[in-house]
């Protein structure tokens, strides 16, 4: 485990940031309501945070835990990030400026905007936006906030198991999509190989940690699918990376029409709205890409619900 990732590092920021986040909700049920074998299984509504999204967790514990130069906070984002570090630099009164690549949904851009920061469209993916971050971070001395390789990102993600460790106690499985992977690291870190076991989920156009752990080490990968806008940095990143390689029982790829059928399946059923990220980790177990035991208690965590709304339905 790397320095300062301990549990007691997470919890040190979890009381740091209470008062700024969501202690979100839990739903519990079976898999028999969604056509599966009869397993218990618990949906972590995440995408209730802030935001709407896990991402203002480590915005946060970055934004109160390290010294804000008066050029304000930087970042790049596939929008959830960048929405997240705008939110909370209102709310802290700090100017932000943030990069987003051209495949960002409108949706999650004006999100950023109405949080009052200033906002550059540059480049085709995510790795555009955070080269012109870095840039203007080394022009103008503004504190760089990443995405997911940092430590004050990890430890924040990492207070969402925290809160599964109350919410969950019986849980044998924890179920989270990836991208970049600080929130499967912090939460891997949390737990550090403990019960229950964490597995990734990451989509098939965009399979970082799976090529990562393929080859022993962070590479480059596809970075395309239908939630390229949150799940596909190209690389996942350095510090999660042993986390994983240590604490993570496997990735699961799941395809962009097993996405699609997730989402449709939990506003169908449970009338929830979520992003193609963030029903990644659904669309596992929905499509049987895990298969839990019987009686297995599994978690999923919903993560990010910054998406259309769908269409009204009549009858």
């Amino acid at each position: 485990m790397i320095a300062g990732l301990q549990q007691a590092d997470i919890a040190r920021a979890d009381d740091c940031i209470a008062r700024f986040i969501r202690r979100t909700p839990v739903l519990h049920t079976s898999g028999a309501e969604l056509g599966l074998e009869p397993f218990p299984l618990t949906l972590k509504l995440e995408f209730t945070q802030h935001t709407g999204s896990f991402k203002a967790r480590g915005a946060f514990c970055n934004l109160l835990t390290r010294r804000v130069p008066a050029a304000g906070v930087v970042a790049a984002s596939g929008g959830n990030h960048g929405i997240a570090v705008a939110y909370a630099a209102s709310r802290l009164g700090v100017p932000a400026k943030i990069f987003v690549p051209t495949v960002s949904s409108p949706v999650k851009v004006s999100r950023i905007r109405s949080y009052g920061a200033d906002v550059v469209v540059t480049g085709d993916r995510y790795a555009d936006a955070l080269l012109a971050s870095i840039e203007y971070a080394t022009a103008t001395g503004a504190l760089p906030v990443h995405a997911y390789d940092q430590l004050e990102t990890l430890l924040g993600q990492g207070t969402l198991g925290l809160e599964l460790s109350d919410q969950a106690p019986s849980a044998a499985t924890v179920l989270i999509a990836v991208g970049g992977g600080g929130l499967l690291g912090g939460v891997a870190a949390w737990y550090a190989g403990q019960y229950p076991r964490v597995i990734g989920v990451e989509p098939r156009e965009a399979p970082t940690l799976s090529h990562a752990l393929a080859a022993g080490t962070p590479v480059d990968a596809p970075a395309g699918g239908i939630a390229a806008d949150s799940l596909a940095p190209r690389r996942v990143g350095e510090l999660m990376f042993p986390i994983a390689q240590q604490h993570v029982d496997r990735v699961l790829l799941v395809d962009d029409d097993d996405i699609v059928r997730a989402q449709a399946t939990l506003w169908d059923t449970f009338r929830i709205v979520v992003e193609p990220g963030g029903a990644a980790a659904f669309a596992a177990v929905l499509n049987r890409h895990y298969r839990p035991a019987p009686d297995e208690h599994v978690v999923i965590v919903l993560c990010g619900g910054n998406a259309q709304l769908p269409p009204p339905t009549h009858g």
